[in-house]
């Protein structure tokens, strides 16, 4: 008997076999349940491409949709997150399905998930709880699931946006219409079954305090502090200080003490930008004075009479600057003072700033004015 022929009669026969089950379905009674996942999309916002993260959250029973698109998602993106879209639906449900993402997960998977204290405590402050799919479930989040490829294909499908501001102004319009739309998988409008859901909401909490993280810095010698790769002004009178970083969504908060706060207007890309407030910028021709490099000084300190060709060098030298004035003092120091100087007047009679080479000509000097040998014509 073959090999296809003997799997093909186990098969008929179910032996080794798993026995088939029907899928089913999950049915979710009104104000149970919201389904919270995120998914990566590249977007263009003010004319550069970002591979973002999509934030979506679904009310099981109505199927209400929210999103929100941002280029990270870390925990404090998540309370912020979840914080609109629960002002969104304008109550809480008694549980939110996540997957097992690290997020809010401290450790274990499903039914032996326990979340990450912070997230614990922004729950309880709402009055719902975390739970999390079995791992390889996926069905059990499907209502979350599903939106994804409708946003990407019809939401973000040829649309730019000026900010990222912009862009979640219109997926919170887009929602609102997809929203008002009959779903022919529902048989209903997601509005129309809100309006029934909505009664079985925990209320919201009369204060909901606004989603913040605090950072440590030390304000540099330019005067800024840097927050996710941005760098925010100060004053230059805190440069070298200690300050607290208070950033929520839409604010930078520096405070050097109670009496002393800066704030910022939050930003999130493009990384690496500096941010200056108009009071911290000095006054026209009133800029930070630099004093020379400690090695140039070192240098014209011991001798004057090679300023010039320090100037030259410092214009067009091919090393940086820093490298070239430290290989420079080195020489003088550690070669006879008239040969270093000789070297240096036919470099600079001749535009010849490579200091390698320069360091050949003081060699040759050296070589031929202090190690003169004997060549025997001369006997005691």
């Amino acid at each position: 008997m073959s090999y296809p022929a003997l799997t093909a009669f186990c098969r008929r026969q179910g032996i080794a076999q798993t026995p088939l089950v029907p899928s089913g379905q999950y049915h979710f009674e009104p104000g149970v349940e919201m389904q919270h996942d995120t998914s990566p999309h590249t977007v263009e916002v003010g004319g550069s491409k970002y591979k973002a993260q999509t934030a979506s959250a679904v009310l099981c029973y109505s199927r209400m949709l929210f999103f929100q698109i941002n280029p990270t998602f870390q925990r404090f993106d998540c309370k912020v997150f979840l914080s609109d879209a629960l002002r969104h639906t304008g109550g809480v449900p008694q549980r939110v399905m996540i997957d097992n993402t690290h997020v809010v997960v401290l450790r274990g998977t499903g039914r032996e998930m326990i979340p990450v204290p912070e997230m614990e405590a922004f729950a309880g402050r709402f009055g719902f709880r975390f739970v999390a799919h079995e791992r390889g479930d996926a069905n059990r989040s499907a209502r979350v699931e599903r939106p994804f490829s409708f946003i990407e294909n019809n939401f973000l499908a040829g649309r730019t946006f000026a900010s990222w501001e912009d862009l979640n102004q219109q997926a919170r319009q887009w929602c609102d219409r997809v929203n008002s739309t009959y779903k022919k998988h529902i048989r209903a409008v997601p509005r129309e079954l809100f309006a029934i859901e909505r009664t079985h909401l925990k209320p919201l909490p009369a204060w909901i305090p606004e989603v913040y993280r605090l950072h440590q810095r030390t304000v540099d010698v330019e005067g800024y502090v840097s927050v996710n790769s941005i760098r925010y002004s100060v004053p230059v009178g805190w440069i070298g200080r200690s300050v607290e970083v208070r950033e929520t969504r839409d604010k930078i908060e520096i405070e050097l003490d109670a009496r002393h706060i800066v704030a910022h207007v939050r930003a999130v890309t493009p990384q690496a930008q500096r941010i200056t407030l108009a009071a911290h910028r000095p006054p026209r021709g009133a800029g930070v004075k630099r004093d020379p490099h400690p090695e140039e000084q070192a240098i014209l300190l011991a001798a004057p009479e090679i300023a010039a060709y320090v100037t030259a060098l410092k214009q067009k030298g091919r090393k940086v600057v820093e490298l070239a004035l430290r290989q420079l003092l080195r020489l003088l120091q550690e070669y006879p003072r008239e040969p270093f100087l000789a070297a240096v007047r036919e470099a600079a009679q001749y535009g010849l700033y490579d200091l390698d080479r320069l360091e050949r000509m003081i060699l040759h000097r050296v070589a031929r004015d202090y190690f003169l040998l004997d060549d025997g014509s001369h006997h005691d």
